[in-house]
């Protein structure tokens, strides 16, 4: 699944091409995603401008000239293919998994603007488009999510103070979206490797200064991770031809078997599931 890095690569990668284009016309080929798309969903987009691209955590925000928006999800498997019309090219994926060509199947829904159109392909159809009448209702579709890292009020002292008599892992505390949001599994385990935090520790265990680190390398590893494109699981290249290459800067993510990277550290990184997912740690310094 996409995490808040590659959905920022996908955002700035949109904005390029779509910023304040006006909507040529919509087809949805199959409304069957995780929420169906609405019968109206082509008419209301359609002649609309698309003024902003925007995100909040894991998701993409369209902003509409009529004060509306389009928020987009891409689940476990949504890719975004911008595809012009004139001029072929071998290379459409502006997010970090599966082709980086537009695929022959699951292309569920085509918007087109001017000579190229914004194809949405899901093997899976977990993501989803909703359609969101205004800034109210904008806030209250995200009240239930935590703050992001990047957050001022992401600190540790909110961090602090959620954790207490919190018997849950930490690990598991990264991936709650509503403790924090944007976060998924591959940061999580890169993040504690960075505060020498073992992912298994129950969240009442610790420290301030180990809730200050948490706060710290989170905004660390999501800005680096952002600077260099993401993390790129399977080959890929954006539409630029630039491929996201964060994973070869992985600490633990992966690693299993391998030394442990940290200097002057003897110890062997590790592969547990936690709540069924894979999880990476050093068996030495992360305690």
């Amino acid at each position: 699944m996409p995490e808040l890095p590659e959905v920022e690569i996908v955002r700035q990668s949109l904005s390029k091409k779509i910023k304040q284009k006006k909507v040529k016309k919509v087809i949805v080929k199959n409304r069957n995603l995780r929420f169906k798309i609405p019968v109206y969903f082509e008419n209301f987009l359609k002649n609309i401008k698309i003024t902003k691209v925007k995100r909040f955590s894991k998701y993409l925000i369209l902003c509409l000239s009529n004060n509306s928006f389009c928020l987009i999800h891409l689940g476990m498997s949504g890719t975004i293919h911008i595809v012009n019309i004139n001029k072929r090219s071998s290379i459409t994926n502006t997010s970090f998994y599966n082709l980086p060509i537009l695929p022959k199947k699951h292309n569920h829904v085509e918007i087109y603007l001017d000579n190229f159109k914004v194809v949405y392909n899901d093997p899976r159809r977990f993501g989803f488009f909703q359609i969101i009448k205004n800034n109210d209702q904008l806030k209250k579709r995200f009240l239930n999510l935590g703050y992001e890292p990047f957050n001022y009020k992401f600190n540790y002292e909110y961090v602090y103070s959620f954790f207490k008599n919190k018997k849950k892992s930490i690990k598991n505390f990264l991936l709650d979206q509503k403790f924090v949001c944007g976060i998924g599994n591959i940061y999580a385990s890169e993040i504690l490797f960075l505060c020498k935090i073992n992912p298994n520790k129950s969240a009442y265990l610790l420290k301030k200064k180990d809730c200050k680190k948490i706060v710290f390398n989170s905004k660390k590893v999501l800005s680096n991770a952002i600077k260099k494109g993401g993390s790129t699981i399977k080959n890929f290249k954006d539409t630029d031809g630039i491929a996201g290459n964060f994973q070869t800067n992985f600490n633990v993510y992966q690693r299993n078997g391998l030394n442990c990277k940290r200097y002057k550290c003897k110890g062997i990184i590790r592969k547990k599931n936690i709540s069924n997912r894979s999880t990476f740690f050093c068996n030495i310094c992360q305690k």
